[in-house]
């Protein structure tokens, strides 16, 4: 298991770097205000795991294909992703101080900067996204705008954005266990779970394969999210980056709220082997999801 534990880590580690050279490269540098950049920069390049192009990179080399053709395109995951925790940390919102170890964007730049710089990012985002996915000759046209319709289906109202709303209104009072599971389910899940699909678009997965691919998403994303909330009861805040507790200090509904940490626990297991069974004998090599599923969903941080 050790060895197992440490291959992966090995995997996700050389992604993050191929991710982390390809990444500040695609920002937009022309006219661009010098504390916009910056701020950016900041939250883009404060220490991130990758974890969401790295499955989408995963799931297109199962496909037996080549990673560095759509690296351009799978950047863009992260861009959204960073836009989204800056606005998570804002006052308005969840009020951090810190994300990974670090001091938020509005502790740095202030609220109005940091509101921008996520803004811009999220634009960026889609505008760089359709930029790259024409550059891919092998994906046709009607693919590349199912993609793009996507990206925003999952990010926006119905999706991350959705999730991060009901998230805010959520209170131990009158929150209920389906209004966590509509969080849980779009505030982290969404953008995992298109993450995965859009590894399978690019590699041209026919529609059994696509199913099989969201149903692993969807479980690995809920699973990931539970952990979460184990983690903020019983995880060890220096290697969180952040302090453990805070869900109770906000009064926060979580899984183990509503079930417990044993029963909690339990439902991650559940969930772990629910997405692997899924995406068995679908004619691709899973060996890396399943490997990259296990530790995101038993991880200590």
């Amino acid at each position: 298991m050790n060895d197992t534990n440490n291959s992966i880590k090995e995997y996700l580690t050389d992604k993050a770097g191929l991710i982390n050279q390809a990444i500040i490269q695609y920002l937009p540098k022309n006219n661009v205000p010098d504390i916009l950049k910056k701020s950016m920069e900041y939250s883009l390049m404060a220490g991130g795991k990758r974890i969401r192009p790295i499955l989408a990179l995963a799931t297109y080399e199962s496909f037996d294909k080549d990673i560095m053709e759509i690296i351009p395109v799978v950047i863009n995951i992260e861009l959204l992703h960073t836009y989204s925790l800056i606005h998570d940390d804002l006052p308005a919102m969840d009020d951090d101080d810190y994300r990974r170890g670090k001091l938020t964007n509005h502790k740095v730049f202030g609220e109005a900067i940091a509101i921008l710089a996520g803004d811009a990012l999220l634009t960026h985002a889609f505008g760089n996204m359709a930029k790259e996915l024409r550059n891919l000759s092998q994906v046709s046209k009607d693919r590349v705008l199912q993609i793009i319709e996507e990206f925003a289906d999952y990010a926006g109202a119905s999706g991350m954005v959705g999730g991060q709303v009901v998230d805010l209104t959520n209170d131990q009072s009158s929150t209920t266990f389906e209004d966590l599971v509509y969080t849980h389910a779009h505030k982290t899940g969404d953008l995992i779970v298109f993450s995965i699909r859009l590894g399978a678009l690019l590699a041209g997965a026919n529609e059994k394969q696509l199913e099989a691919l969201t149903k692993f998403g969807e479980n690995i994303g809920f699973a990931f999210q539970i952990q979460d909330d184990i983690l903020d009861v019983i995880g060890d805040s220096e290697k969180l980056g952040k302090q453990v507790g805070s869900d109770q200090i906000n009064d926060k509904v979580t899984y183990p709220f509503f079930k417990g940490i044993e029963a909690s626990k339990e439902e991650v297991r559940k969930l772990s082997n629910e997405a692997k069974d899924a995406i068995k004998d679908i004619g691709i090599d899973t060996k890396y999801l399943c490997r990259i599923a296990d530790y995101l969903i038993f991880r200590e941080n």
